[in-house]
This record gives C-alpha cells, sequence and structure tokens, in this order.
C-alpha cells in the first residue's frame, strides 16, 4: 500500500510541522512523493526542520512563519501557498495543551490552548476550503485530536473541549463539503510521546505507570501515526469521510489516561504551576 509514489502531485501543508509528530508526518509524506508546506511560530526552527527534510529526502519542503491564532496571518499565509500552487491537503496538527487544576485556570490560560487548538484549526480549515471550492478543486482536512473526544479527560477540560469541538467540525464538513470534492477525517492519539508533550504532560511527579496500563504495553512509535496520516490524506482513502480513527493500542478502554492525577496533592500542584511560570 506504501509505495513510494502514493503521495505523488499531493501538496500538503502541516500545521505545527517544525518538530514532533508533525515533523514526523511530514517526513513520511515526503517519502511517499509529496510536497511539504510546515507552518509554525518559530521560522528559525522550521528552516532547520526543512533543511534536515530536503537532506533525508531530496523532496521539496517550503518553511512558513505563521501564528495560526490570528485568522488575518492564516490568510496571508494561504494566499501565499497558493501563489504559487494549490494545497491539496491540509493537517491541523498544531495545538497546546497542559496540566492544571481547572478550577484555577485563567481566562488567559484557557486562551492560550484554545486559541491554536481550535480557532487556528477552524482558521486553517476554512482558509483552504474557501480556495478549494472557489476552485473547484478537491482537497483533504486531516485534523489530530485526541481519545478525550471519547472519554472526556480531567485536568486537561480546555483542550479535550477544543478536541471535540474539531470532531463536530470534521462530522459536519464531511456532509457540507463532501459533494464539493472535499473530505475531512481525523485521528484520535493516544500516548506518542514528544518532547514537547511531555513537559506539559508528563512532569516529574506523576505516576510513570501509564505504560503498563495500555493494553499493548507501550506507547506509539511516531511512524505507526505518520503511515495512518498518509493512507488517511490519500487517494486509496477515497472513501472514508467525516470518521475519526483511533490509535491508542486500546488505551482508552481502560481510561481516560488523567486517573492518576486525581490522587495529587496540593504540594504537587503547586510545583507544577510553578514550574509552567517558568517556562
Amino acid at each position: 500500500m506504501f509505495e513510494t509514489s502514493l503521495l505523488k502531485n499531493k501538496r500538503i501543508l502541516v500545521t505545527g510541522g517544525g518538530s514532533g509528530l508533525g515533523a514526523a508526518m511530514g517526513r513520511r509524506f515526503l517519502a511517499l512523493g509529496a510536497e511539504l508546506v510546515i507552518c509554525g511560530r518559530k521560522l528559525d526552527r522550521l528552516d532547520a526542520t526543512a533543511r534536515e527534510m530536503r537532506e533525508e529526502t531530496g523532496g521539496k519542503v517550503t518553511a512558513i512563519a505563521c501564528d495560526i491564532r490570528d485568522g488575518a496571518a492564516v490568510d496571508n499565509m494561504m494566499d501565499a501557498i497558493w501563489r504559487e500552487a494549490p494545497l491539496d491537503i491540509l493537517v491541523n496538527n498544531a495545538a497546546a495543551t497542559f496540566i492544571a487544576q481547572s478550577e484555577r485556570l485563567s481566562f488567559r490560560a484557557a486562551d492560550a490552548i484554545l486559541a491554536p487548538t481550535l480557532h487556528g484549526a477552524m482558521y486553517c480549515t476554512l482558509g483552504a476550503g474557501r480556495r478549494w471550492i472557489e476552485a473547484e478543486h478537491g482537497g483533504v482536512v486531516l485534523s489530530i485530536l485526541s481519545t478525550s473526544t471519547i472519554t472526556g479527560r480531567a485536568f486537561t477540560v480546555p483542550s479535550a473541549m477544543a478536541k471535540s469541538a474539531l470532531l463536530a467540525m470534521t462530522r459536519s464538513l464531511a456532509v457540507e463539503w463532501g459533494p464539493k470534492g472535499i473530505r475531512t477525517v481525523a485521528i484520535a492519539p493516544g500516548p506518542f510521546p514528544t518532547a514537547g508533550a511531555a513537559g506539559q504532560l508528563r512532569p516529574e511527579g506523576r505516576d510513570e505507570g501509564w505504560t503498563a496500563r495500555n493494553p499493548l504495553g507501550r506507547t506509539g512509535q511516531h511512524s505507526e501515526l505518520a503511515d495512518l496520516a498518509s493512507f488517511l490524506v490519500s487517494d486509496r482513502a477515497a472513501y472514508i469521510n467525516g470518521e475519526m480513527v483511533v490509535i491508542d493500542g486500546g488505551a482508552h478502554l481502560r481510561s481516560s489516561g488523567a486517573e492518576d492525577l486525581l490522587g495529587w496533592t496540593e504540594a504537587q500542584w503547586a510545583a507544577q504551576r510553578a514550574a509552567r511560570s517558568k517556562a
């Protein structure tokens, strides 16, 4: 199934593509023949990742600095992309989250999660969709969600809310845009460790028994998520629309992934707030 031409002639934008799962997916897309655009807020990181990707794959990679929390900035980015050629695929990967006692969240802290995770993904989706529809050009939107869309998740409530809203967007646009040749799909990953997420979700002092509690006894490998994403955005998945695929080893069938935090002391939460403030 994963022949090297699977994504040939596909132009793909990955938000938050400079590191972590976004970069892993981008590398796989390139290896399968795609042309890649990655965006994020830090151009130096994007440029470094793009350079590495070109050296590894020989593929075409464009890096664009964009704060997707700003709708006007997203529109400008889409204009810049379309000036060269239309996109074929959008991957809504950029997101923010951290663990916190919900009653202690400030408005600013909640917005720091909702702005990129929900609003940014919506701005990018509408920006791409509008252009596809105007040009009568088909497209695919893949949104990276979370198993919190199924279970809910204590202590990351704004993230669970945002991801659930994006699932509603995926299902709604599948009906509205499907007749226009635009598919919307989603992935709900379980634990796929990244450096950025580890600091926010798995700080020192948090129970590390989560791997043992996974029915498969391990975390996910980035290549596994990248392969699933590659299939879903490819023409091989042309009849999949409005669906979310879970890839978590069955972890959500046992717990939401936040139960260990119910036993945290006030001292542990205070230390976590202090660490986040320093970061």
